[in-house]
């Protein structure tokens, strides 16, 4: 196994999960509010097991609610589904 192969990108729903909800001081109940989406459905992209992966239309929603657009979950997303896939 090749040193870069060993680096295992996190998938979107784990940053969402460990690092931008607390950071903004939100809930997922909130936070599902505010995206326009079920806690179901939120539940199921920040899931530590099987998470769902970050679709167009959520990494839009993503976007606007942390003010970093889209780009940036569709290529984390990307990451993360290359990587799985080599």
């Amino acid at each position: 196994m090749s040193p870069k192969r060993a680096l295992h990108p996190s998938h979107p729903g784990e940053i969402l999960r460990e690092d931008v909800l607390p950071a903004l001081g939100l809930s997922i109940v909130v936070t599902a509010e505010k995206l326009g989406v079920t806690r179901q459905t939120l539940h199921r992209i920040i899931a530590r097991r099987d998470p769902r992966p970050v679709t167009p239309e959520m990494a839009v929603r993503l976007g606007k609610l942390c003010g970093n657009g889209p780009r940036l979950w569709l290529n984390l997303q990307s990451a993360y589904d290359l990587w799985h896939a080599e």
